[in-house]
């Protein structure tokens, strides 16, 4: 197929990183994986917000201009992690940009008030919140589109982006957990300092890592215990599922009682 050509309005801090611009967001990869050359760790990293291939057709779609729809992203964290394979882990990051489709969420959480023919759905807060797998809002509740979207586009979206990216990963835990005997997953975010200021106060500072084990859940103490210390040992302040706890991922996947 013939690709058409763009001008690279998005800027990007290395063009070594930019996927593509292409007309029909259908053609865009559904995910990038970096693999180390020899995979001698038993951890695998995620960046399911960091997408930033913003097609022409979203943007029509889009009230928002170019700048205030990537308000959403965890801007640049791929790049951040980007070493992971130097250290023998696979990277599995996103493509499309979270205000297309937020990986982060369940396939399910469709909105109403966005996605025509969804059944009303009132006991889920990011969806009611306008976050849902097809997000309503970029994150200060700003409104992403002109008008409703199509039931079919948003199933389109799942299956072209959500689905293989969480068929990738799970076949990815999948081999390491053979290989080494237990598999650690890290889905890595950025966060706005709103929501780390909202959430300290009498002096404490506000935290530089938010660890998000779901409350004990998604992991074993022992290993977030393991991480915090890294953390805490290279001199950055350190919370743990405050102001976030982990949200699909850590859930779906965390299953410290099977490895």
């Amino acid at each position: 197929m013939k690709s058409k050509a763009c001008s690279r309005h998005l800027l990007e801090p290395d063009e070594r990183y930019i996927v593509g611009c292409m007309e029909n967001w259908m053609n865009t990869a559904p995910f990038k994986l970096l693999e180390p050359a020899v995979r001698t760790s038993n951890v695998v990293f995620t960046s399911p917000h960091s997408g930033r291939d913003y097609s022409r057709s979203f943007l029509r779609q889009s009230i928002l201009d170019r700048h205030t729809i990537r308000s959403s992203e965890d801007a640049f964290v791929d790049l951040l992690f980007g070493y992971a394979p130097s250290y023998g882990s696979p990277l599995l990051a996103a493509v499309a940009p979270r205000s297309f489709i937020d990986l982060n969420r369940s396939a399910t959480e469709l909105d109403p008030l966005l996605i025509n023919d969804v059944d009303e759905c009132t006991d889920n807060p990011r969806v009611a919140s306008g976050l849902g797998v097809i997000p309503r809002v970029v994150m200060d509740g700003r409104p992403i589109y002109r008008d409703r979207i199509r039931l079919d586009e948003a199933h389109r979206r799942i299956e072209e982006y959500w689905q293989p990216y969480h068929r990738r990963l799970q076949k990815l835990l999948n081999d390491v957990r053979k290989q080494f005997g237990e598999v650690v997953l890290i889905d890595c975010h950025s966060m706005p300092h709103a929501a780390t200021e909202s959430t300290v106060g009498n002096g404490t500072p506000n935290p530089e890592i938010v660890l998000g084990d779901r409350f004990g859940t998604s992991a074993r103490k022992a290993l977030v215990d393991r991480v915090e210390a890294a953390f805490s040992g290279a001199g950055l302040s350190v919370m743990r599922n405050t102001p976030f706890a982990g949200a699909y991922t850590a859930k779906h996947y965390g299953r410290p009682s099977k490895g």
